[in-house]
């Protein structure tokens, strides 16, 4: 990635501030599009908030086998404040138009999160994950999350490509990008240590041109066929 030079971004961070305020420059990141986003009648993605940190990390907690299986941060959340640490991080992130994690709110309640891990406007690209309680899973609803987040993505944000990795024995997981019509591009072997292994990650990916072929075609459900 080439260096732009501005006063206070010689480090990492600084050359991705950098970045994002060179796309900015060019009309190529759009401010603020992170809002509530509609999922279904009963469901929806709205932005973390200090005030859900008791609910979220109760939801973590009493999840926590469940999650463990797959996901790798679940011993470094024990009390409720690594998740307000969480929600910050999380409130850092949008602030700098990198993204968002938002709640997956259903009847009221927290039921897990979908977000982005990183925005790369240079080159309008993201990837995504989520998690979802145990009770909540088999109904649909992740998918017609990340549905309902890829399609912002595409529309508002203008990206143009969107990832979703899953660990190749997740198949739960793995499931989700299918059903939405992600390609699978790859597999990266070895690429994350989950607590006493190494596991490999699956790549599917999606184009803004093939998403909106796939809604033209299937009546505004994405790359799904």
């Amino acid at each position: 990635m080439t260096t732009v030079r501005i006063r206070g971004t010689e480090s990492p961070d600084g050359r991705a501030r950098a970045a994002i305020i060179g796309a900015n420059r060019r009309g190529m990141v759009p401010r603020r599009y992170m809002l509530t986003i509609p999922v279904t009648d009963r469901c929806r993605l709205v932005p973390l908030d200090l005030t859900d940190a008791d609910e979220l990390f109760s939801l973590t907690d009493a999840n926590r086998r469940h999650l463990r299986q797959w996901l790798p941060w679940l011993d470094s959340v024990r009390r409720v404040d690594d998740t307000r640490t969480f929600i910050r991080a999380a409130q850092a992130q949008a602030a700098r138009n990198d993204g968002a994690q938002l709640a997956l709110v259903v009847d009221g309640r927290i039921a897990g999160v979908v977000g982005h891990h990183h925005v790369d406007w240079r080159n309008r690209s993201t990837s995504i994950g989520y998690w979802i309680a145990e009770p909540y899973q088999g109904r649909g609803l992740t998918t017609a999350a990340c549905r309902a987040l890829i399609t912002r993505a595409f529309e508002k944000g203008r990206l143009n490509r969107i990832e979703i990795r899953c660990a190749s024995g997740n198949h739960r997981s793995r499931a989700i990008p299918i059903r939405l019509g992600l390609r699978e591009e790859g597999l990266l072997r070895d690429v994350e240590w989950l607590y006493d292994r190494f596991v490999d990650h699956v790549v599917y990916a999606v184009l803004a041109r093939e998403w909106r072929a796939g809604e033209d075609s299937a009546g505004g459900e994405g790359a799904a066929r």
